[in-house]
């Protein structure tokens, strides 16, 4: 990164906020992710060493969220939604589309959803800014997660999980346990080879 937080490969004219970390290791291919990014506190997004984000993330961070992305941890083309935090270990991978969402950013209500989105057209830029609860999400070391991907709000995600394309994962995944579907289930554990596989 340049002194004045320019990348220098960048095809757009843009900055990385002051308050992300990047590890000198590490690889951001476009400050465009940060379009959306709004976060304010100490440290709103921090990637760690040898990891990488490419093109199509979006980092969609408002006030209080903070997304922490460990080391070695490949990002491609993922949407990161987050209001509270959004926390991701070492060594996982998350394919393209990925949605990590803390939260819905509406309200459930539809009457109060309808005023909301009245409110949204009088913002510059257009945004949903209803108060509504985040809860965070925590993606285990070595997890996997399938392309088309949506975590949702307050999922944990165990340690070696994978989790089947175009899945919806609304509740917890325990470690070392593939899942799948819409909301996803368990297919199956992972034998003690697959795990100990490249260790």
């Amino acid at each position: 990164m340049r002194t004045g937080r320019t990348l220098s490969w960048d095809w757009y004219p843009g900055t990385i906020p002051a308050n992300v970390r990047i590890d000198e290791s590490a690889y951001v291919e476009t400050s465009f992710s940060f379009v959306l990014y709004r976060s304010e506190v100490p440290v709103g997004v921090q990637i760690g060493c040898g990891s990488a984000t490419y093109s199509g993330t979006m980092f969609d961070v408002g006030p209080h969220g903070r997304v922490l992305i460990a080391d070695y941890v490949l990002v491609n083309g993922v949407r990161f939604i987050c209001d509270a935090e959004v926390e991701i270990g070492d060594y996982t991978f998350l394919s393209w589309n990925v949605v990590l969402m803390d939260t819905y950013r509406v309200p459930l209500d539809p009457f109060a959803r309808r005023r909301e989105l009245k409110r949204a057209v009088g913002r510059h830029p257009r945004r949903i800014e209803a108060q509504v609860p985040a809860q965070p999400i925590r993606i285990g070391r070595a997890a996997w997660l399938g392309f088309d991907v949506c975590v949702l709000p307050g999922v944990t995600i165990g340690e070696g999980a994978i989790v089947g394309a175009r899945s919806v994962v609304a509740g917890d995944v325990p470690p070392y346990t593939v899942v799948a579907g819409n909301p996803a289930r368990v297919v199956r554990r992972l034998s003690t080879e697959e795990i100990n596989y490249g260790r």
